[in-house]
């Protein structure tokens, strides 16, 4: 039996643990997990079972959400981020992390974070969970991935303005996130021979350079230098063209140029189910495509689908590699 997966509290002010209990609820033998925080920041009627080993959890989560406690130090209230309980939260990401490379949990799923109060309250030098992850695992490039049953997006520049997209789109970032993804594809998703569609930067993918020249300057070229006998990559395609039902069932990953090319599809195809999957590092990650809710958190309404989906995920891809 392989090993449980590892979920990583996140900010406890947001909807982390009502949801973490929700997935649990729904989860239970499927899918064992087990939950990295403290306790007592999860809804009062959840059954709980805190653990010293990870190895305890698969039995125990048929009947309670095990808990790998960690005691934070200021009291939890929801909707109202505490800075002193940051150097907690980080401490649940990095042992999740550390249970994960070593084998002790199959793979790593992490909830929402609040880089503000990370930053106010441990200096948190990282634009988020996927930086703070590539650094610990020492990897120089990771790529972002959104995943759901109808389509695999991956955007090649990220948290950047749209003005900055076209200088910091160059050919080495484009063939850097074209091989993660390859290889992410394979090991992680049990897909031998990959199938990439890479998006153009431009409308029309620069109609024959009427609407920009990048396609035939040095996109197209790229792609066309790929090798092509254990992968194929296609491309660039008009990206209002892409991600139709007929399109998407051409490829299993879409490459995308910026992020809103890449979150506007798959948001709008399947906004609830979507998974942030983390490619390039020495281990698995998912995690829930939403935030902290802060503004819902504690009245018990968050919905645990995407978190839900997230640890399945996890799980398939865990079976895969």
């Amino acid at each position: 039996m392989s090993a449980p997966i590892a979920l990583s509290c996140g900010d406890p002010a947001g909807i982390g643990p009502e949801i973490a209990a929700k997935a649990w609820a729904e989860l239970r033998v499927s899918c064992p997990f087990f939950y990295i925080g403290d306790a007592a920041h999860l809804p009062a009627d959840t059954p709980v079972q805190r653990i010293d080993n990870p190895a305890a959890a698969t039995e125990i989560c048929a009947t309670a959400l095990p808990v790998l406690q960690l005691d934070f130090p200021a009291p939890n209230t929801p909707g109202q981020p505490e800075p002193a309980n940051a150097p907690s939260v980080i401490d649940a990401i990095e042992t999740g992390v550390n249970l994960v490379q070593s084998g002790a949990a199959s793979a790593l799923c992490t909830a929402p974070i609040h880089k503000k109060a990370l930053i106010d309250g441990a200096g948190f030098a990282y634009p988020g969970h996927t930086e703070f992850l590539a650094a610990l695992a020492g990897q120089k490039r990771v790529v972002m991935m959104l995943a759901s049953d109808q389509l695999r997006v991956v955007p090649t520049t990220i948290h950047i303005p749209l003005s900055r997209v076209p200088s910091e789109l160059t050919p080495e970032l484009l063939r850097e996130t074209i091989a993660i993804t390859v290889e992410g594809l394979r090991n992680q998703f049990g897909i031998p021979h990959p199938r990439i569609a890479v998006a153009g930067l431009n409308p029309h993918a620069g109609e024959g350079g009427k609407m920009g020249q990048e396609e035939l300057d040095w996109i197209a070229p790229l792609i066309a230098e790929l090798p092509n006998d254990s992968y194929l990559v296609t491309g660039p395609h008009p990206a209002d063209t892409l991600f139709h039902a007929a399109a998407r069932a051409q490829y299993d990953a879409a490459v995308a140029m910026y992020h809103d090319q890449a979150l506007i599809p798959i948001k709008t195809l399947d906004f609830d189910r979507g998974v942030n999957v983390t490619l390039g590092l020495p281990f698995i990650r998912t995690s829930p495509d939403h935030g902290t809710a802060l503004d819902i958190a504690g009245n018990g309404i968050a919905t645990p689908t995407s978190l839900i989906e997230a640890l399945k995920l996890a799980q398939r891809m865990a079976q895969a590699s």
